[in-house]
């Protein structure tokens, strides 16, 4: 066995009896690491989970990547385009595409007998995936698109259905502006909300049928794709493979595809999301400075309990690497033992806000109704192991007082 990690362990263990000055400086020192451990994978986890909430919800409302008309204006009053099914195979054919589903948008009013609200009707055909709103489906069903004749029925969210006073099964005159006014009456098929206020009080799902009449366009013509690919990590690869695919084609109309990714449509959501990195780190570097300070000042006082036996070893021919050794593992022991409290501790305040979501937030400012939570078990294994690997790295300059402890000094004042 490791000489230095023999003596080291032998310190940690065997201190039963001792009168010891330096116990309460160690604990508040492990304290400290355990605290901020804790701190530190509560954060990872807020962090992470409010991300992929905003993020999923962003493209639960539309998609990955959006094709659509060269000549669109950034509006939802878009330019119609083809969307051939020979483009849409081989769209399907590209690696970690999930899904590919064609829509058609026109803004409008929605109008009762007390109240007007302006709002985005999106046709949604029968490729739609229902995945997101199911899951935020609060009354009602989703729609039955399967039929030969459109419905004239529409899901809309819990904030317009308040605003306006409208329940499942009312129905409601909806008002769009072209070359003339033009008047649509819908039922309410079922009401969602996803706490996503800038998106909620918006769409209107309806039959992309009821759309593109609407828009006085034929059934081949559509406002855009939608890609949905498999893992969010792909994005990058995904839309360069679709910008060689379709960039430089045309539809039978001669229109350009347009290309653009959830970042690009939404870029002041992921910038404010790309903020919240730069948060994280903050954090991180607050409270590894703090557990490392508390852990020098810890290892301090036990240099200094443990002058008589730093002498010892030195006048028996002990190196001061190898004393400084010693410490360093007691200062690990330590390390360790705060690391395991402090994960024991945040993982299970993480695990009691993910389970039964006891901390709410103000969904009208944060977008959701609960802390969110995610658990991303790479991110936690690194966290731990940067967190051993720094605070061992500060305490070796401190270590070097051993060096400077001579035998002959102590065996004078003993």
């Amino acid at each position: 066995m490791n000489l230095e990690y023999f003596i080291a362990k032998r310190i940690h263990f065997e201190k039963k009896g001792e009168k010891n000055v330096s116990r309460p400086a160690v604990r508040i020192a492990t304290i400290g690491i355990a605290v901020g451990v804790a701190v530190m994978l509560i954060a990872i986890a807020v962090v992470i989970g409010f991300k992929q909430e905003i993020r999923n919800k962003t493209i639960g409302f539309g998609s990955h990547i959006q094709i659509t008309n060269f000549d669109n204006n950034n509006s939802y009053e878009m330019q119609p385009i083809r969307m051939s099914d020979t483009l849409q195979n081989q769209l399907k054919a590209i690696p970690n595409v999930r899904h590919i589903q064609r829509f058609v948008t026109k803004p409008g009013i929605i109008k009762t007998e007390n109240d007007f609200q302006g709002m985005i009707l999106k046709g949604v055909g029968p490729e739609f995936d229902w995945s997101f709103f199911k899951s935020n489906l609060l009354e009602g069903d989703i729609l039955n698109l399967n039929d030969s004749t459109p419905v004239n029925e529409a899901i809309i969210s819990k904030s317009i259905a308040d605003m306006m006073g409208l329940k499942l099964g009312d129905s409601f005159l909806t008002y769009f502006l072209q070359d003339q006014i033009r008047a649509r009456k819908f039922t309410v098929k079922g009401i969602y909300s996803t706490n996503f206020a800038d998106y909620d009080k918006l769409f209107v799902i309806t039959d992309i049928r009821i759309a593109q009449r609407l828009n006085g366009w034929d059934q081949e013509y559509f406002s855009g794709m939608e890609i949905l690919i498999t893992d969010f990590n792909y994005l990058d690869g995904v839309s360069d493979q679709v910008y060689a695919l379709a960039a430089n084609r045309f539809d039978a109309e001669g229109n350009g595809y347009f290309i653009q990714t959830i970042r690009q449509l939404n870029p002041q959501i992921f910038s404010w999301l790309d903020l919240l990195d730069m948060n994280v780190w903050v954090i991180l570097l607050l409270m590894l400075a703090v557990a490392g300070f508390n852990m020098i000042s810890g290892l301090l006082i036990l240099i200094l309990e443990k002058t008589n036996m730093i002498g010892i070893l030195k006048s028996y021919g002990a190196g001061n690497w190898s004393i400084r050794k010693i410490f360093l593992y007691e200062s690990i022991f330590l390390i360790g033992k705060g690391m395991l409290w402090g994960n024991i501790i945040g993982l299970l305040i993480c695990f009691v806000q993910y389970q039964f979501k006891i901390i709410p937030l103000d969904p009208v400012s944060y977008y959701t109704s609960t802390v969110p939570i995610t658990f991303n078990w790479l991110y936690i294994v690194l966290l731990n192991a940067g967190t051993l690997i720094v605070s061992v790295l500060m305490l070796i300059g401190p270590s070097y007082l051993i060096t400077k402890i001579s035998p002959a000094a102590i065996m004078r004042y003993e």
